[in-house]
């Protein structure tokens, strides 16, 4: 492996959005940096499930059943 050409890995605190804190490794920053996440898996929609619903107001979706209405087995 080549000398010199690696970013310095080292370790980080990680303080979640509810401040809950871990250390890991990484190469942001400097050795002791804090990195403070303003989204994280205890408060995205995406890993919560979230109560965000499909509305759709005369798009995609009504164009499609608006033209394959007909259409049927």
């Amino acid at each position: 492996m080549k000398q010199g050409i690696h970013p310095d890995y080292h370790t980080i605190k990680v303080v979640m959005t509810d401040g809950t804190e871990f250390f890991t490794r990484s190469t942001l920053g400097k050795d002791g940096d804090t990195l403070n996440l303003d989204i994280d898996p205890k408060s995205h929609p995406a890993w919560t499930g979230g109560s965000q619903q499909l509305l759709d107001r005369g798009g995609r979706i009504s164009k499609f059943k608006d033209k394959f209405k007909g259409f049927g087995l």
